[in-house]
């Protein structure tokens, strides 16, 4: 029987020892005594939390974030010790899960406050939890007002450890943009209500701010996995991942043929098509149809016709005959092509790119403790 990279119409690799390097350039910006703690939500960007989490955890890395409860469930099963923080807070019926598989809790709004503080009333304990102001994102959070509240209710400071008070940049990967600074004045204000709390503002991009956007905690995500944390400059990250598709059939079309649903593309003369096994069911978006690109060794080539769910077509026509052939392989996502590359031409960011990586591909991880999937 076959084994699963020859069944497989793509494979992805996940380069786990760029991740680290990664976590390590990350460490190199900070200012003295700031810490990291390293967001693995949505199954680490898509690239697999259980794999990627125990490295960076072997790496140093003691704090780790996730989005939702179930996340930091599964991840609770890899990382014994860590801390694992929830950016959600405990709906209503889930508080003895957070404090069963001791996750901390991110209180985003009064009515979570209220029952994080009765399930620590009725466990008889203090129980730890983040606070999350919002200084401008209008997303989750308390308001400024919400938080004084707060930060004047003794019952709740008698039940509730803050280990945490935090908040989230609008536009940190733009640093003249002056709402920057007045996120940063908003999020001291919000500080001296609660002092002594450790404090976390940056994410990815806003490391790169300063050390005073960093304060005592920084939250990476994105740029662990090699997404430009500074679009405007060149991205100081390693390249994480290789998604490499492979070559289904090879066909020759003569000029004026069409190709894929739509007729979106009409070939100018005669050429040489490339159809590779990968499409939008695996999380390459419709809209890079006729703008996106792959290499084939070191050439590029372009995308023509419309993305379909399982298929995507590549002109080959200006490569020697031969280059292209059944059972050989484009580099869709890669060095010469990266998440941020591919996430422009589609209309999105790389954010978008990496989380929505398929589960077909056959994926390989490499640099730590290689496995396969």
């Amino acid at each position: 029987m076959s084994d699963a990279s020859a069944r497989a119409g793509a494979v992805l690799t996940i380069d786990l020892g760029a991740v680290i390097a990664n976590w390590w350039t990350l460490l190199a910006r900070l200012g003295r005594g700031t810490r990291a703690a390293a967001v693995v939500k949505a199954d680490a960007y898509g690239l697999g939390a259980a794999h990627i989490a125990p490295a960076l955890a072997d790496a140093g890395c003691a704090r780790f974030c996730v989005a939702t409860i179930d996340e930091g469930i599964a991840l609770r099963a890899v990382l014994s010790r860590a801390e694992i923080l929830v950016f959600s807070g405990p709906h209503a019926g889930t508080e003895s899960d957070f404090a069963g598989h001791r996750l901390i809790p991110t209180l985003n709004s009064p009515e979570q406050i209220e029952r994080w503080k009765k399930a620590a009333r009725k466990a008889n304990q203090f129980f730890a939890a983040a606070i999350h102001v919002d200084t401008g994102l209008s997303r989750l959070g308390l308001s400024p007002a919400e938080l004084e509240v707060f930060a004047a209710d003794r019952e709740a400071q008698a039940a509730i450890d803050v280990v945490l008070l935090m908040s989230h940049l609008v536009i940190g990967e733009q640093p003249e943009h002056p709402l920057n600074r007045a996120q940063l004045d908003r999020f001291a204000a919000a500080r001296r209500l609660l002092p002594g709390v450790p404090g976390s503002l940056a994410a990815s991009s806003g490391i790169f701010l300063g050390a005073d956007w960093q304060a005592d905690w920084v939250r990476p995500g994105a740029s662990l996995y090699g997404a430009n944390p500074t679009p405007a400059r060149p991205n100081p990250m390693a390249q994480v991942i290789n998604l490499q598709g492979k070559i289904v059939q090879v066909r020759d079309i003569d000029a004026g043929d069409t190709v894929g649903y739509g007729a979106t593309w009409r070939a100018p003369g005669p050429t040489r098509l490339a159809v590779v096994a990968a499409g939008y069911a695996d999380g390459l978006p419709r809209s890079l149809s006729n703008k996106g690109g792959a290499f084939l060794g070191e050439t590029r080539v372009p995308l023509v016709g419309r993305v379909s769910m399982d298929l995507m077509v590549f002109d080959v026509g200006a490569l020697p005959e031969g280059a292209a052939r059944e059972g050989g392989f484009v580099t869709l996502i890669g060095a010469g092509n990266t998440v941020d590359e591919v996430g422009a031409a589609a209309g999105t960011n790389g954010y978008e790119i990496l989380t929505s990586l398929g589960a077909r591909y056959h994926r390989v991880w490499t640099g730590v403790a290689g496995t396969e999937a």
